[in-house]
């Protein structure tokens, strides 16, 4: 498993908003919610759209592309064949770190 990777200061992301970090050679988007820091693939799996531009309203992000939603704590989607590949955040002396997730294989999905 990779080490938490030290990402932005908790002031850099208000609550309600999100931006994209890279990793390695990932895009991630990170997500400052009420409920905390959560951290996904910057990829809609409908058709790949940038997440971290999408509307983020209470702990569901909307793809700026097509519209589809997602919770960004679990990665779930209403269609239970979709979800997002999610990362673990942790938050410590205001710097929030996030843990890559191993990457998975990706397969159109026609959808």
């Amino acid at each position: 498993m990779s080490e938490f990777i030290d990402v932005l200061s908790e002031a850099e992301l208000p609550a309600g908003k999100a931006c994209q970090v890279k990793i390695r050679d990932r895009c991630i988007a990170l997500f400052h919610t009420e409920r905390g820091y959560f951290a996904a693939d910057d990829l809609c799996p409908h058709r790949g759209g940038p997440l971290s531009d999408g509307d983020l309203v209470g702990n569901e992000v909307t793809c700026p592309w097509h519209f589809w939603t997602f919770d960004v704590e679990t990665g779930r989607h209403a269609d239970p064949r979709l979800s997002l590949v999610t990362h673990k955040v942790s938050v410590d002396d205001g710097r929030v770190r996030v843990q890559l997730a191993e990457e998975p294989e990706r397969f159109g999905s026609g959808m």
